[in-house]
């Protein structure tokens, strides 16, 4: 029941009033009667027969008497009595540093759980590397196949199963379902499988297979010939789609906002980047420490037991923090527009996916980042391994490739939020492609026309071997932090406005399959590339113009996607503030006394408005009564 607040006297409202739900009369008198305030002196008023009650006394300073005794209105006294003022401001609450505790509840543990991922994911990438290129019988002609014919694959079986077991198990238990085996199986890869490496694979049966199918099968015999290590690889290389793109930013996406995630998204990159610091200290740590180890010791096996044992601890401190977020913070509501979307099965997840404009456009930006990327980084780490053939020396550089990824990638995560809120989602979805072509068409030309450069580079004491290290390091080392501190969050800021559907599913389809399809998409680039002409190096002109052509196409579709964006987020805007606007106001209506008191309307069907205007009630609906 409601009836028409006129403003008049001390109880005045200022001109834009905060607006707060209240309960009806008979409402009232029951939280007055349950909260049984003390009885002091002075007197209430009543209105329509409605039975007096003990009010509260105030002595105010300033221009009143000392003496003076203000009395409050019923409506006053009963949210007095509830130790609630009758009028607060919507939202509000403790703030810490300007940013409220609710929010920080989410955005430090989330936080938390960026910095263990990416150092658990930093720690496996170098090792992956280290364990298929410098393995015998392998190079790092190797890593085409592996990401063609046994990551995409695997990733692809991963993203249905993932799609079914979304149907059928709740949030939190998918989260645990899939996180477990990763960490397991690194903690038994480290203490059983690497130490029985030698007994488990097939040294002799892949000799002789070379031997009569040619040198030129030796990435594929590669693959056979170390199963074990390969099996790493493909797992590592899952953690960076699944635990990173799909578990961590899916779980960030519903439990932040657009406003929350525009704040403190580049943010989360600067906590992750220190982690990578750390991590890039810790491998090169473990990799030195063969130094101090006797003669007959295999030092790489006893780096790699301490640096997966790491990996397990960090891996129990995800899943603490996921546990705790869930139990303590306060997560945001889902329009239920957004709610009704029915399930559908991993076919119709798939042709659902395809029909749609804005999941294609994101899936273009993942595929050009894994292909460009791809294209440089396979023809790096040849050269890395001809510089650094011992595994712990090439795990030792990867250490301070490491950091100073960090450290580039923590500059730019300062910088990053200035572009956002200065430029907006589309400046900074473009800054990635367009530093990747910069960097790599420096490095490709560097290996053409380095031949001129070698009197140069002798005089700083490098040869041009050397000096393709720097260079591709520094490429990669631009890339990788552009990646970190804007690609990432720009993508993942992406998916918050879809439906919990496309959501959940898309992530999957984008990020589990898209993603390695994106290697493999630039592995096979290059396996035909060197097969048609002979080289690497009689390719390189050609790998040139392909990865122009690709950056190009990765420009157009963040074009179009920023528009589909700024769409959305304009329609969620839209629904928010009309759901503002669909918030009741309270309403009180004028005694005989001239002070206000809430009384019923003579219908509940009728709303009326906030009348400015002491007198004038015109504006009320033909429902409500006149005063």
């Amino acid at each position: 029941m409601e009836a028409v607040l006129q403003t008049r006297g001390l109880f005045s409202l200022p001109p834009n009033p905060k607006t707060r739900a209240l309960y009806a009369s008979q409402g009232l008198r029951q939280r007055i009667s349950a909260s049984k305030p003390k009885t002091s002196t002075g007197f209430s008023l009543s209105s329509n027969g409605v039975r007096k009650f003990p009010t509260f006394v105030s002595t105010p300073n300033g221009l009143f008497s000392k003496n003076r005794t203000l009395h409050m209105c019923k409506a006053e006294a009963a949210a007095a009595s509830d130790g609630q003022p009758l009028f607060r401001k919507e939202g509000e609450s403790k703030k810490v540093l300007g940013v409220e505790v609710e929010t920080l509840k989410k955005i430090v543990p989330l936080g938390l759980m960026f910095f263990c991922i990416l150092f658990n994911y930093t720690i496996l990438r170098d090792t992956k590397d280290v364990l298929v290129v410098t393995a015998e019988g392998s190079s790092a002609e190797i890593i085409p196949f592996l990401k063609t014919w046994v990551n995409l694959p695997m990733a692809i079986g991963f993203m249905l199963l993932y799609s079914k077991l979304a149907n059928v198990l709740s949030k939190q238990a998918l989260f645990y379902t899939v996180i477990m085996p990763f960490i397991a199986f690194f903690g038994a890869f480290g203490f059983f499988l690497y130490p029985l490496s030698h007994y488990i694979h097939p040294h002799a049966f892949a000799d002789k297979l070379l031997n009569v199918l040619g040198p030129r099968f030796l990435g594929p015999l590669a693959i056979m010939r170390i199963w074990s290590f390969c099996l790493f690889y493909v797992m590592a290389e899952l953690w960076g789609s699944v635990v990173v793109s799909v578990l961590f930013w899916g779980f960030a996406n519903q439990i932040t906002t657009i406003d929350e995630a525009k704040k403190f998204y580049p943010l989360f990159g600067l906590g992750a980047n220190i982690a990578l610091i750390f991590s890039g200290r810790t491998v090169k740590y473990f990799s030195n420490l063969r130094k101090n180890l006797g003669p007959g010791v295999d030092g790489w096996a006893v780096s790699l037991k301490g640096m997966m044992s790491i990996v397990v601890l960090m891996g129990g401190a995800i899943c603490f923090l996921y546990w705790w977020v869930n139990r303590t913070a306060t997560l945001p509501t889902v329009s239920k527009k957004k709610k009704a979307k029915p399930k559908m099965g991993t076919m119709e997840s798939l042709k659902f996916l395809v029909s749609s404009r804005y999941i294609r456009d994101l899936a273009t930006l993942v595929v050009a980042y894994g292909i460009s990327i791809n294209l440089v980084e396979v023809t790096w780490k040849s050269k890395l391994k001809a510089q650094f053939p011992s595994p712990n020396e090439y795990s030792a550089f990867m250490g301070d490739f490491s950091t100073a990824t960090g450290i580039a990638t923590f500059t730019m995560m300062l910088v990053s939020q200035y572009i956002f809120n200065k430029y907006g989602w589309g400046a900074a979805a473009k800054i990635t492609p367009t530093v990747l072509l910069i960097t790599g068409v420096g490095f490709f030309s560097l290996i053409l026309f380095g031949g001129p450069l070698v009197p140069t580079l002798a005089k700083f004491g490098m040869t041009p071997l050397l000096a393709a290290v720097y260079v591709g390091a520094m490429q990669n080392i631009f890339s990788k932090s552009a990646k970190y501190s804007l690609f990432d969050p720009c993508k993942e800021m992406a998916y918050i406005p879809l439906d919990e559907e496309t959501k959940v599913k898309g992530k999957a389809a984008i990020d589990v399959v898209c993603n390695p399809l994106g290697k493999s998409g630039g592995a096979l680039i290059q396996q035909f590339m060197i097969l048609t002409f002979g080289s690497l190096a009689n390719s390189t002109p050609y790998l040139g113009v392909t990865l122009l052509g690709i950056v190009l196409a990765w420009l157009a579709a963040a074009r179009s996607l920023d528009g589909q964006f700024t769409a959305l987020r304009r329609e969620d805007e839209l629904e928010n503030e009309m759901e503002m606007a669909a918030v009741k106001i309270p309403v009180v209506s004028d005694n005989e006394s001239g002070n206000g008191s809430l009384r019923s309307s003579s219908s509940s069907s009728s709303v009326s408005p906030l009348n400015p205007t002491a007198g004038d009630s015109s504006t009320s609906s033909s429902s409500a009564p006149k005063l």
